[in-house]
């Protein structure tokens, strides 16, 4: 097991300037949005540095490297053959899959969503001018898992679309490629497409299946959106990827407007172009070893101080989804915790149906600011 990250320390991380340093006063601990407090890794630190120095501060061009160094990584980490010459940048995850569904949709076409989801999955349906079609997950307690069932109800009723969160936010469910499998069959079977977000998963291991690769259908019938943001901590220098593994959804990408790749910040394809290189794997291993650490902690924690609190390890990712129903505080415990116990965890309602009385808590950061946010809450409960 590789020596685990240490995060940076709270003195040293109130002087950053990010959403989740400044959304709240001082006394606030945050572990809702989904940023790390790990230094950067040391190869993305350089090229930044180095493009700062220089003054590179300019227009991203069309081919910066990231694409031949997103391909090494997939084949490195998952075992995946991708085709350098089928991948295309534009400004984060979100912006891609909007632009995919303005290209495969018609207005008010209905698009699948799996909650409890990722919030802005339903935003960016209806930015899209689509209609959500909310098919929830099923075993949430002990498995999580899509419901195949449901989604082919919905995909006979008409939806053309379905958002695949994998490895899923906020469960972190790495979907089995058997079940990946399934899913492209029932999307052929109805002429639909599957729109999978790949964000979190440079966070997992050789078991995870991206969703091109799971078979020849999937191929056929996806589209994949990836970036270096989540796992590396680069969401504010703009950079995603969008990956196809067949003639005819490439051509879709490819006639996607010159603007969309144009969003790409040449901060962000530079610093990702260094995350996805072999010269990052160490510091990734690392990574991952923290939040395993953190995840167990998170556990023991909950276990030993918080009474019914149910949660499960996920998968992969640093972000754990948790069920406080049992303590009687409603279907938003995170206001109160926020306001009476100083944390700021993410809102299980947000994430749609089956959020009701959960909270979602980032790991990312020392195991010593995880156990004073749930002493915190610990006081509430007594």
């Amino acid at each position: 097991m590789p020596q685990p990250l240490q995060a940076l320390p709270l003195e040293e991380l109130r002087r950053r300037r990010s959403v989740k340093w400044r959304a709240y006063p001082e006394d606030v601990l945050p572990l809702f949005v989904a940023e790390t407090d790990f230094p950067l890794a040391p190869a993305v630190h350089d090229v930044l540095a180095e493009a700062v120095a220089r003054g590179d501060t300019g227009y991203t061009p069309s081919d910066p490297g990231i694409r031949a160094a997103y391909a090494g990584f997939a084949a490195r980490r998952f075992g995946w053959d991708v085709d350098a010459r089928r991948i295309r940048s534009t400004g984060d995850v979100m912006m891609g899959v909007v632009e995919l569904l303005r290209r495969l949709t018609r207005p008010g076409d209905r698009v699948v969503v799996t909650p409890p989801v990722y919030p802005p999955f339903f935003d960016c349906v209806a930015e899209a001018g689509a209609e959500t079609v909310s098919v929830p997950l099923v075993g949430l307690d002990d498995a999580p898992a899509l419901d195949l069932a449901g989604i082919e109800r919905a995909f006979a009723a008409g939806a053309r679309a379905l958002l695949l969160c994998n490895p899923h936010n906020p469960t972190g469910t790495v979907h089995a490629q058997t079940v990946l499998r399934e899913l492209a069959d029932i999307a052929h079977r109805h002429g639909a497409v599957v729109i999978s977000d790949e964000i979190h998963a440079p966070l997992a291991g050789r078991d995870f299946t991206p969703f091109l690769s799971a078979s020849e259908i999937a191929a056929r019938v996806g589209y994949a959106v990836t970036s270096a943001s989540k796992a590396f901590n680069l969401a504010g220098l703009k950079c995603a990827l969008i990956i196809t593994a067949d003639d005819a959804t490439t051509a879709v990408v490819s006639s996607l407007p010159d603007e969309v790749e144009w969003r790409t910040g040449l901060f962000g394809a530079l610093a990702g172009t260094a995350a996805f290189s072999p010269a990052s794997d160490e510091w990734l291993d690392r990574l991952r070893a923290a939040i395993t650490a953190n995840h167990a902690l998170l556990a023991d924690l909950l276990a030993d101080r918080i009474p019914g609190a149910r949660f499960r390890i996920p998968d992969a990712g640093y972000l754990a989804w948790v069920d406080l129903s049992a303590l009687g505080w409603g279907d938003d415990p995170a206001t109160r915790i926020l306001r009476e116990g100083r944390v700021a965890l993410h809102h299980g309602p947000r994430f749609g149906p089956g959020g009701e009385g959960h909270v979602r808590i980032n790991v990312g950061c020392a195991p010593e600011v995880l156990t004073e946010a749930v002493r915190r809450i610990e006081v509430l409960v007594r």
